[in-house]
């Protein structure tokens, strides 16, 4: 009796181990095979293109007339008359305003303040009324044709830099609009406490758009290549001299080592690595590793 049992204990002791078996060899079919593939990771794309592009010295500044000329008279005395308002034009030796000398031992008669250039009343800054004297100024003359930017340039810069270079302007008035200058002026002598030296930028103002006073945004391009591979600064990885992107080739995502040129705003030549027309990550290359599968979102 003891041996039957042993026998069938035994017995269902293969059973159990055959059951077993069989569930791993089923664990290992085409459905755990699947969860073993690798995963496609969805990423965004941009096509390489060759363009021209700047390496730029960027500063802020004031925009001046070209020309300007605080305008004092020439007696002491009270404004009676005015002739000229802000905006109006005025040609050299105009006058703007009467001054009635009201001095002792003077016969009464108006004493003109003239304009020693031509060009238009920026400012009027007196009324009628107002007592002055040869310190008071009376107006501002200024001559809007042309404007101009003052900058300081480090010493580093400055073999770089010529007269009749260009440069662009931009203002918060025309946010959409460029206006472009010439450098008009390089003084030869350097600032010795901060090593720069002073330029001037004029920019042609027929309109009078440009303003006296306005605060301008200047770019001053330095160096320019151009018909070269152009990516954003989104695609890169990396720091030097490790910089590195992902290329898509067909479904499948390759790391690539790149060497980088000239910078402008947030876009980057390649001197080495890419070509027009490869594609590169620039969303979602965070989570991927050489020759990992992926899919494009928003098409190629």
């Amino acid at each position: 009796m003891a041996n039957k049992l042993k026998l069938r204990l035994t017995l269902y002791l293969y059973i159990g181990l055959g059951m077993v078996f069989s569930f791993a060899i089923a664990g290992c079919g085409p459905a755990s095979k699947a969860k073993e593939e690798k995963e496609a990771i969805p990423v965004k794309v941009m096509r390489v293109e060759l363009k021209d592009i700047q390496n730029t010295l960027d500063y802020v500044g004031d925009i001046k007339a070209e020309d300007e000329a605080v305008v004092y008279p020439k007696v002491s005395g009270k404004i009676i008359e005015k002739l000229k308002n802000e905006g109006d034009p005025v040609a050299k030796g105009d006058i703007i305003a009467y001054i009635d000398r009201d001095e002792v031992g003077f016969k009464f008669e108006k004493a003109p303040v003239e304009s020693p250039m031509s060009g238009i009343i920026g400012r009027v800054y007196v009324d009628i009324g107002t007592q002055v004297s040869p310190q008071t100024p009376v107006a501002l003359a200024v001559h809007m044709d042309k404007v101009k930017i003052d900058l300081d340039i480090p010493e580093q810069y400055l073999p770089r830099i010529s007269v009749g270079q260009t440069a662009q302007v931009s203002v918060q008035a025309y946010p959409k609009e460029k206006f472009t200058g010439i450098v008009s002026r390089i003084s030869p002598v350097l600032d010795l406490e901060t090593r720069t030296a002073p330029i001037e930028i004029v920019i042609p103002n027929p309109e009078h758009t440009l303003k006296s006073g306005m605060f301008a945004q200047v770019e001053l391009a330095i160096e320019e290549h151009k018909g070269v591979p152009v990516i954003v600064k989104e695609a890169i990885m990396g720091k030097e001299p490790g910089i590195y992107v992902y290329v898509v080739n067909g479904n499948t995502a390759y790391q690539k080592n790149i060497k980088l040129g000239i910078r402008h705003a947030a876009h980057y030549e390649v001197s080495e690595g890419l070509k027009e027309g490869d594609l590169v990550v620039v969303v979602g290359q965070q989570r991927l590793y050489n020759s990992v599968p992926v899919i494009i979102e928003g098409g190629r």
